[in-house]
């Protein structure tokens, strides 16, 4: 909703930019319509294409020629080319978008869908949104109008401004109501189109300038058509277009107090419909009140709302141990000793290469090498060591003390101890195994058999 509702009667202005006396008007329920940029330059976006005209290239362009492939086998490209000889046009490329002379990469059609249709409701909101952007100061300096000195927003003036019929009268009229300014904008915006609408009479580019919204013409068209800039529009016509160029809110408008009145009757309220639009009420805010940080900081917002939490948690880095060495050491701490170990385990390395080195080339190193310092540093704390360790006294050897007597039995074998009380009482109530019966041994088997078959041996021969 624009600001300007805060003041519901509009001045009216005279010709020599003085308040009529007695002349107020009631602010227009258009003026409180809601404000929707994104709607007004959906629906300019859709309705500057419906001015455009078709355009194509021929459809013959590019293909006036009669061209053929030479194919494959000759390690040239396959495109089209230009058949017979004597002359630089044979054998070159033709028909392709790479080819000179050749037609372009998908030709444009005067078939394409140039224009748009919008709805009609859309077009009647846009325009409604338009006008109430008029009426509200910042949005009209925002978009680059010059109103620093401009009486009223919005502007009304006297229907007497309709009968000027002269441009020069036009002029001194925009003086006096201190709308020149913005006039002057315009003339020091003048200047040549960037790129090829300069060769499509389109030379020259300008900004615009005021807008004045009439409602009989009884000769202010001729007299304002000459000043660069400036518009003009009857109130039973009003057009996107005009009221927001470029689809952005806020263009100065000059309203003349006939006009003004019959807005009212062109848009009507949100309650009464209009009287020249079938089936139209003006668009319903969606907030009745927008001014955002009044509401937020309002005691009922306040009392429903929880307390802020002004606790910041961040979530933690997860870092590598094995790149990053705070975190190793987070880990593992003795990871510092085994690297301070690595990197002087590698140095002694270093040392002792250098000087296998030099005594292999046979070159002596002098004292202030790296190699010899360290060793001359070994050998110094090795001796310390030494020395340290022959001064320091020898504790006594602990005595052990003497074996226990142990009795010997078999063979020079020590005999087992004889087991405590404890154990014989549980050796004695041990339950006795019976003894087993002796039984006679078996007879003899006799031999005789074996005997018999024997040969018997016989005696030695006497000598």
């Amino acid at each position: 909703m624009s600001l300007s509702v805060a003041r519901p009667l509009v001045s009216v202005y005279s010709e020599k930019s003085e308040v009529v006396p007695g002349a107020t008007l009631p602010l227009p329920f258009v003026f409180k319509a809601p404000i929707r940029p994104d709607l007004v330059n959906n629906v300019h976006v859709s309705m500057s294409k419906n001015a455009r005209q078709p355009y194509s290239v021929s459809k013959e362009a590019g293909h006036q020629t009669s061209a053929e492939s030479w194919g494959t086998g000759r390690a040239v490209a396959r495109i089209p080319r230009v058949r017979g000889g004597g002359t630089h046009r044979s054998g070159q490329g033709a028909f392709g978008n790479m080819c000179r002379g050749g037609r372009m990469f998908a030709p444009t059609k005067p078939w394409r869908r140039w224009h748009r249709r919008v709805n009609l409701r859309q077009r009647r909101a846009a325009v409604a949104a338009a006008v109430a952007a008029a009426g509200v100061p910042a949005l009209v300096q925002a978009r680059g109008h010059i109103i620093d000195k401009v009486p009223e927003m919005p502007l009304v003036v006297s229907d007497k401004i309709q009968e000027i019929n002269k441009t020069k009268n036009a002029v001194i009229f925009l003086r006096r109501v201190k709308a020149w300014s913005d006039v002057l904008k315009v003339y020091k915006s003048q200047r040549l189109r960037a790129g090829k609408g300069k060769m499509r009479n389109r030379r020259r580019v300008q900004r615009r300038g005021p807008l004045i919204v009439y409602h009989k013409d009884q000769g202010l068209t001729k007299a304002f058509r000459n000043i660069p800039g400036v518009d003009l529009i009857n109130v039973d016509k009003l057009n996107l277009l005009a009221l927001a160029p470029g689809g952005h809110l806020g263009r100065f408008i000059i309203w003349t107090k006939s006009a003004f009145d019959r807005l009212d009757a062109l848009f009507g309220s949100w309650k009464t419909p209009s009287k020249e639009k079938k089936n139209f009420n003006l668009p319903q805010p969606k907030m009745a009140n927008t001014d955002l940080s009044r509401l937020l900081k309002s005691d009922e917002i306040r009392k429903v709302l929880r307390a802020p939490n002004k606790r910041v948690v961040r979530a933690t880095r997860k870092l590598n141990p094995l790149t990053n060495t705070r975190a190793m050491l987070r880990l593992n701490p003795f990871s510092a000793v085994m690297r301070r170990k690595a990197v002087l385990d590698q140095q002694r390395r270093n040392n002792q290469k250098a000087l296998a080195l030099a005594e292999k080339r046979g070159i002596k190193l002098p004292a202030s090498d790296v190699a010899v310092k360290a060793e001359a540093l070994r050998v110094k704390r090795t001796k310390a060591i030494k020395a340290a360790v022959a001064k320091k006294p020898k504790k006594p050897a602990a005595r052990k003390p003497p074996p226990l007597p142990q009795e010997e039995g078999r063979q020079g074998r020590p005999k087992r101890p004889k087991p405590s009380l404890p154990l014989k009482a549980a050796v004695a109530k041990k339950p006795k195994k019976p003894a087993a019966k002796k039984t006679a041994p078996p007879p003899p088997k006799k031999k005789a058999a074996k005997d018999a078959k024997a040969p018997k041996a016989k005696p030695a021969p006497k000598k």
